[in-house]
C-alpha cells in the first residue's frame, strides 16, 4: 500500500508564520493605498462644491451668498458645543443654498469622515432637517461661520472675491493668513482638530480626516492638500 504523505505540524506553523509576517507588511500598505484613493474622492467632491458656488456667483451679481440666517435656524442652532472651535464652520448652509446647482448631498461629505469618530462629533456634522436621513454636511467653511450683522471682515457673507481678498487682509487674522489673491483664500476643509489647542475636547485633540492634514477648497475653485504638524 502506497503511504499518503501529509503536512507536518512545523510545517503549518511555518506557513502560519510566513502568512502573518506578510500580512503585517501588507496590510498597511492597503490601508494606505485605500486612504489614498478616499483622500481623491474627497478633492472631487470639493471641487464640485466649488463649481456650485462659481454657479451660484454668476447667478447672483458676482456675490457669495448670504445665508446667515441659516446658522441659527438649521438643528441644533448656532455652535451647540462650549469648546473649541469658538465659532461654527458647519456647512449645513450649502447643502441648502446650493441645492439648484447640485443635487448630490454625497459631495458634502469625505468618505473617510462618515462612520469615524470625527463624523459622531457635535462640531462637524451638521443636517439641514431633524430627520435621520437627511443630508448632512461634514465640511467645515471657516469663512461663512458666524451670523454677525455686519458681517465681520474675515467672513465672506454676500461679498465679492475681491472683497473678500481685501477684507481678509484688512482683518489680519492670524489663521486666516494675509492672503496676495483669491488662489489663497480658503472656502471650505476637511474638520480637525489642533493638539496644541487647549480648548480642543481632548477625544478629538490632534485628530484630523486625512493623516497629517486636510483637503482644502480655494476662492479661485482649485483644491489642493495642506499638511499639519499639529494633527495625526
Amino acid at each position: 500500500m502506497k503511504q499518503r504523505k501529509a503536512f507536518t505540524l512545523i510545517e503549518l506553523l511555518v506557513v502560519i508564520a510566513i502568512i502573518s509576517v506578510l500580512a503585517a507588511i501588507l496590510f498597511p500598505v492597503f490601508a494606505q493605498a485605500r486612504e489614498k484613493a478616499r483622500q481623491a474622492s474627497c478633492m472631487s467632491n470639493l471641487r464640485q462644491f466649488g463649481l456650485a458656488l462659481a454657479q451660484y456667483v454668476q447667478d447672483y451679481d458676482e456675490r457669495l451668498p448670504d445665508r446667515r440666517d441659516l446658522k441659527t435656524n438649521l438643528p441644533g442652532g448656532y455652535r451647540p458645543w462650549t469648546t473649541w472651535p469658538p465659532s461654527d464652520p458647519r456647512a449645513g448652509w450649502a447643502i441648502v443654498t446650493l441645492d439648484p446647482y447640485v443635487k448630490n448631498s454625497g459631495i458634502y461629505a469625505c468618505p473617510s469622515v462618515k462612520g469615524s469618530l470625527l463624523g459622531s462629533a457635535g462640531q462637524v456634522a451638521q443636517p439641514v432637517t431633524a430627520q435621520p436621513d437627511a443630508p448632512t454636511s461634514y465640511y467645515w467653511t471657516w469663512r461663512f461661520d458666524r451670523p454677525d450683522d455686519p458681517v465681520p471682515l474675515d467672513d465672506f457673507w454676500g461679498k465679492t472675491d475681491q472683497q473678500c481678498v481685501d477684507d481678509l487682509r484688512a482683518a489680519k487674522n492670524p489663521q486666516a493668513g494675509i492672503p496676495e489673491g483669491v488662489a489663497d483664500v480658503e472656502m471650505a476643509v476637511d474638520p480637525y482638530f489642533p493638539r496644541t489647542i487647549p480648548t480642543t475636547p481632548p477625544a478629538l485633540r490632534g485628530k484630523s480626516v486625512h493623516f497629517g492634514g486636510r483637503n482644502r477648497l480655494l476662492l479661485d475653485g482649485h483644491v489642493k492638500y495642506l499638511r499639519d504638524a499639529r494633527t495625526e
